[in-house]
């Protein structure tokens, strides 16, 4: 099965992850079981701090804060597994969202050599 990033945005709100409702939230926990019951497999999620926590790398110079301002910001991903991108976009539909949208991606794996 190929493997398929799924970028959630949303707009920012003031609290952050406590102002998601808790329906909201319940569909999330309930997403990898609904992804499992129609062949798919969720490999990993997280949600991200807001967009102001984060620090920005742009070759030499570091910055606080994002890169760019935009209505929505990242808030979370997940690595899904699907058969092909009809799949996984079948499969990503399923993503609660509340003033947002999602953005699906295939991922290229890379062999990562631990040094001892």
């Amino acid at each position: 099965m190929a493997q398929y990033a799924v970028l959630i945005y949303e707009r920012e709100t003031p609290g952050g992850v406590t102002d998601i409702p808790p329906e909201v939230m319940r569909a999330h926990e309930e997403l990898p079981a609904r992804v499992a019951e129609r062949g798919g497999r969720i490999v990993a999620g997280l949600a991200l701090e807001q967009s102001g926590t984060a620090t920005s790398i742009r070759g030499d110079l570091v910055t606080d804060g994002p890169f760019i301002e935009t209505k929505e910001a990242l808030a979370g991903v997940f690595v899904l597994e699907a058969r092909d991108l009809d799949h996984a976009l079948t499969l990503a539909q399923l993503t609660p969202i509340m003033n947002g949208g999602v953005e699906i991606r295939p991922l290229i794996g890379f062999d990562v050599v631990e040094e001892r």
